[in-house]
């Protein structure tokens, strides 16, 4: 046993290691911040927890056990306390870097969970080695706040390597463009104006807002919000909301939505519910010096002209009517072609003189 023991002592003396070398060693202690190996060598090999993890917290006890195997890269032959100065992480990086340049190489789509969220972009890691995706490479729309990416695993390639400059840079726009053009292509294929499908309000403007109908966005402008008036579209609709639209009309590329759909059309059974001499109720939306235009419900507007709003001159319809202003009034006019509709208060004033007029005198006399 002592002449085996000898020879392993004259193995180990005669053994040379170099930095840079991997070496395997078997784990004979565990601390909470160093690992000590025997590495076959006259020196054993330590590995502190800075050169095993990023994670300055993290007790090596937990995840490394005595009697492991492990490799480790050389990074002093001599710590200035006789040891070998090894490192797991230095290991590990320069193989993330090797799988990094193989996927640059070949265009390989990688997935890996972002590590940081940086001022100008991402960074994750990729067994050991470290890539960084600018803001403007993560997504195909811009993104003020990366935030939510924080922890989330993701789908990148490599643009560019550089390893010795420590520039690796990752893309994930281009990743999302080619999964939208591919949805935008099976989007088109089946989809017909006429068609009412669901999607999802992304943007909301002054003038309308973009819906998310899974491949492409469609427009629902303002004017086809409803069959009535919409002062806002912001106060209509949220980003993010689920909504049910009827695709108008697809031109190219661009998809005209809208929110009327012919069965609630307001108009179908107009020709019954405001037929001429027909007595009405509605409101008054909007008014020019020529008359004022009167809600009937969303979608049917009328017209009362000045002239017809009291058998007493008006000289300007503000004079007596206030915008909100709820009245009753008598369809003169119904023309279904051009949607117009006119109304008259002075006509119910008539009726109603001609029957105050007409209406019995009772007499206290016996």
């Amino acid at each position: 046993m002592s002449e085996l023991s000898f020879e392993q002592m004259l193995e180990e003396s005669l053994k040379t290691i170099r930095t840079g070398e991997i070496v395997t060693g078997k784990v004979i202690d565990v601390k909470e911040d160093e690992i000590v190996l025997n590495i076959g060598y006259k020196s054993d090999g330590i590995i502190p927890r800075s050169e095993y993890t990023d994670d300055q917290n993290l007790n090596l006890t937990t995840v490394v056990q005595v009697g492991e195997e492990m490799e480790a890269k050389v990074t002093k032959v001599n710590d200035g306390e006789g040891q070998v100065a090894l490192s797991y992480k230095r290991l590990a990086a320069d193989r993330g870097n090797k799988k990094l340049e193989e996927a640059f190489e070949n265009h390989e789509v990688l997935t890996a969970k972002v590590a940081q969220v940086l001022d100008g972009g991402l960074s994750v890691v990729v067994e050991g080695a470290r890539v960084f995706i600018p803001a403007s490479l993560v997504s195909d729309t811009y993104e003020k706040d990366l935030t939510k990416y924080a922890d989330k695993e993701i789908e990148f390639i490599i643009t560019e390597f550089n390893p010795k400059r420590r520039r690796i840079i990752g893309d994930r726009k281009q990743i999302m463009v080619a999964k939208r053009a591919e949805l935008q292509k099976e989007l088109f294929d089946k989809i017909h104006a006429g068609d009412v499908v669901e999607g999802t309000i992304k943007n909301v403007t002054d003038f309308g807002a973009f819906i998310d109908l899974g491949g492409a966005d469609g427009l629902l402008h303002i004017s086809e919000m409803s069959w009535g008036r919409v002062e806002s579209p912001k106060k209509a609709f949220k980003a993010g909301e689920k909504v049910k639209v009827l695709i108008k009309d697809i031109n190219g590329d661009k998809i005209a939505l809208s929110l009327k759909f012919p069965e609630t059309n307001p108009w179908k059974d107009a020709s019954e519910k405001y037929a001429v001499g027909n007595v009405v109720n509605g409101k008054v939306a909007r008014m020019t010096d020529f008359g004022a235009f009167v809600e009937l419900e969303p979608g049917v507007d009328a017209l009362l002209h000045v002239s017809q709003i009291s058998r007493e001159h008006v000289e300007k319809p503000a004079d007596v009517l206030a915008i909100g202003q709820e009245i009753e009034a008598k369809v003169v006019d119904f023309n279904e072609d051009d949607k117009k509709i006119s109304l008259s208060i002075k006509a119910l004033q008539g009726q109603d003189e001609a029957a105050a007029e007409d209406a019995p005198v009772y007499s206290d006399e016996v």
